[in-house]
């Protein structure tokens, strides 16, 4: 059965982008912590460079996804990943369609029905496999809507300060999670945790 699985990357003190909107810097490790290369795919390949572990990590972490659910501040921050997730069919939670979308040959769709719409069609696209889930508000919606499985957020080794917090907005808070699988990395800690269902 197909997974809500929440990826993101995180700094120390919880957030996934600075004041400015920017995730460099907890992104930072995907592009200079090792010297094993990693390439993406989707219409926009990159080629990461991050240590042995996480480069394991990542690569067994990704082969279980079968499509994406984000919210619309990631789509953009990742210019719309070219059309194409590297992921597979990404589905975008939105209020409303952005101007020159849907584009042809696109694997990204638009949902503006709400969020258990989005899983549903991301769980469909999927092909039984996982979701990955990106955002901090999609995310904080799956959780407050008791529909997460997992939550994988790779520490970055630094502070920020302030920024875009990855768990603000939490409404049926404790959220219990179960044990951890943990893996070091150079410059971030991998965590995952299952979520507790009540």
């Amino acid at each position: 059965m197909s997974k809500l699985i929440a990826i993101m990357s995180m700094s120390l003190d919880g957030y996934v982008a600075d004041r400015n909107g920017g995730v460099a810097e907890v992104m930072g490790w995907y592009m200079t912590s090792g010297d094993t290369e990693v390439r993406t795919g989707g219409s926009d390949p990159m080629t990461l460079k991050m240590s042995e572990p996480s480069a394991r990590h990542f690569h067994g972490l990704t082969a279980e996804l079968g499509s994406v659910l984000t919210g619309r501040r990631t789509f953009e921050t990742a210019d719309g990943w070219g059309g194409n997730h590297a992921w597979g069919p990404a589905f975008v939670l939105t209020h409303r369609v952005p101007a020159g979308w849907p584009r042809p040959n696109s694997t990204v769709h638009f949902v503006t029905d709400g969020i258990e719409s989005a899983v549903e069609q991301a769980k469909a696209a999927s092909d039984g496999k996982s979701v990955g889930v990106h955002g901090a508000d999609t995310i904080q919606q799956l959780l407050n809507a008791g529909l997460l499985d997992e939550i994988h957020v790779d520490i970055a080794a630094l502070l920020l300060g302030s920024g875009v917090r990855l768990f603000d907005h939490l409404a049926g808070t404790p959220v219990v999670l179960d044990k951890p699988t943990v893996i070091a990395g150079v410059g971030v800690t991998h965590l995952r945790y299952p979520v507790r269902k009540a």
